[in-house]
């Protein structure tokens, strides 16, 4: 059974009537349906033969647990208007793009011999939760096609195996460390990235490193705030080629209450319903959910790709600022090592100068060493470092780059690796002008010290935001959150080596300032603090 592909003047109506003669599909026709999947032809209006092909094949649970037939709702027909190779997903909760990928890349999988299709949840418990999706597409199948080229060898919580096509289709976990690895996967779908475990670009790009070069790829998530893998994904879509879908929470029909009463409306509430084409029930809902989940509401409820990220009530620092200076920093006069050395200000005689270190153990994973040079009197950003070396070589590093900025004070912290650091910097390079806390070379941070000196860093983001001049550090910065434990550091797959540079350079020039004023007669080599 063929569907033309040429466009003909068929009714919408005519085109809902289409239905296809599940008893005359073999191999034959499905490979012939999976070479037209994403054709449009008139019969079918403004649907592919793919999402007819879903609709007339595939069956879901609805939430009522009852099987249904596979209907394409409002945001996946949006998804399936402008849906590229590559694509990217941002959307409000359960808006069914996870259900929609499944049922393309099954359709692709059963429809394509020697297809390999992925999907990567980022929990064991969606995984499986998306598996039993694929089950279901399978297990509903008519037996003509489960007995016959659809038949199974292996179907499984992780894997289904077509021998007669050579296909499989696969669900696993991010944090599997080994998904994708060895396999050339023709259908990559990366649910809920912003999420997931662990570092989540770099089990991205090995992922990336198994697509084969045709491969589609839909990377999707709800937003879980600024900075991660996910939003710099986002940012960077076009860049990359990648297709940009949002879809706001009102896409969703089931998102309504009883309607409000029309004269209680709010200005912001107005513009909505003007803007959106909104109606009372929907506002209703928005009410209800913006008192349920309080700040998290813009984040979990999506209403426009800005706010969305913005929202989350974890960020330790103040997001506006931090955006606002990120649209106006400058470009660095000067790149060294490899770019992992950024200088904005030189040195300029007779000014003072503060370098300060955050060392790391310098292997090539983990986390960076990072360096901050500020002007002693204004506390603006000069220079910044940041890359993985330790030890003879970072020691080396510093002081030079202390010794290029007028003979700098040196302040490195001293837990974990920065005490070898120090040393060498003292005995082996012979640097002299090292801050000192209680006549003991370097700086200490304690449970006490650290959250003051965030605090610090927080308000002159806010306070002073042209002091900062890289954005690297300002990118740590949106990314560094409350974390579950009471504590605060960098959101998964980020980092917060320069905001703990930076946070220690602020704190120690404004103690070193104060000493000053309190005697101005005390030599400055020492940083008696």
């Amino acid at each position: 059974m063929k569907i033309s592909t040429e466009p003909r003047a068929e009714s919408v109506a005519a085109a809902h009537e289409w239905s296809l003669p599940l008893e005359e599909l073999n191999r034959e026709e499905l490979e012939h349906f999976g070479k037209i999947l994403d054709r449009r032809p008139g019969i079918l209006g403004d649907r592919t033969v793919g999402m007819a092909l879903a609709e007339q094949l595939l069956l879901v649970r609805t939430r009522d647990g009852k099987p249904a037939r596979l209907t394409a709702n409002a945001a996946q027909r949006a998804f399936e208007r402008r849906r590229g190779q590559r694509n990217i997903v941002l959307k409000a909760r359960q808006m069914g793009l996870t259900t929609w990928a499944a049922a393309r890349f099954f359709l692709k999988t059963i429809t394509q011999p020697g297809t390999l299709t992925l999907q990567v949840a980022h929990t064991q418990e969606s995984a499986e939760e998306i598996f039993r999706i694929v089950h279901r597409f399978l297990d509903w199948l008519p037996d003509e096609l489960r007995e016959g080229p659809l038949k199974t060898s292996r179907a499984n919580v992780r894997q289904i195996v077509f021998p007669a096509i050579d296909a499989q289709y696969r669900v696993v976990s991010a944090g599997e460390r080994n998904a994708g690895r060895g396999l050339t996967v023709q259908n990559l779908h990366c649910s809920e990235l912003a999420r997931w475990p662990g570092d989540p670009a770099e089990i991205l790009a090995g992922l990336r490193a198994a697509l084969s070069p045709a491969a589609e790829v839909i990377l999707e998530s709800t937003p879980d705030g600024v900075g991660g893998c996910f939003h710099e994904e986002w940012q960077k879509a076009s860049e990359t080629g990648t297709v940009r879908h949002f879809f706001p929470w009102w896409l969703e029909p089931r998102y309504r209450t009883e309607p409000v009463d029309e004269g209680g409306l709010t200005a912001q509430e107005r513009a909505l319903i003007t803007r959106h084409n909104l109606d009372l029930g929907q506002i209703g809902y928005r009410r209800q959910m913006r008192a349920n989940f309080r700040g998290l509401a813009a984040q979990e409820y999506a209403e426009d790709p800005e706010s969305c990220f913005l929202a989350s009530g974890s960020s330790v620092f103040e997001l506006e600022a931090i955006e606002e200076r990120l649209r106006e920093t400058p470009e660095p006069q000067q790149r060294r090592r490899n770019g992992e050395l950024e200088i904005w200000l030189p040195a300029l005689p007779g000014k003072d100068y503060l370098v300060a270190a955050d060392p790391a153990g310098g292997g090539s994973e983990g986390d960076y060493s990072a360096v901050e040079v500020v002007e002693m009197e204004t506390g603006l950003q000069c220079a910044e470092f940041a890359g993985h070396v330790g030890g003879l070589e970072l020691a080396r590093l510093i002081t030079e780059l202390a010794g290029e900025y007028n003979g700098a004070m040196l302040v490195v912290e001293r837990n974990n690796h920065g005490s070898g650091v120090l040393a060498l910097a003292e005995t082996v390079c012979g640097y002299k002008r090292i801050y000192r806390q209680g006549g003991q070379a370097g700086w200490l941070t304690t449970s006490v010290s650290r959250p003051a000196v965030l605090g610090r860093l927080g308000a002159a983001l806010v306070e002073e935001p042209q002091r900062f001049m890289s954005r690297k550090l300002l990118a740590e910065c949106r990314s560094f959150v409350r974390l579950p434990n009471g504590g605060s550091g960098a959101r998964a797959g980020t980092h917060d080596d320069r905001v703990m540079a930076m946070a220690i350079a602020m704190a120690a020039r404004a103690e070193l300032l104060e000493g000053k004023r309190q005697s101005p007669h005390r030599a400055q080599g020492t940083g008696n603090q």
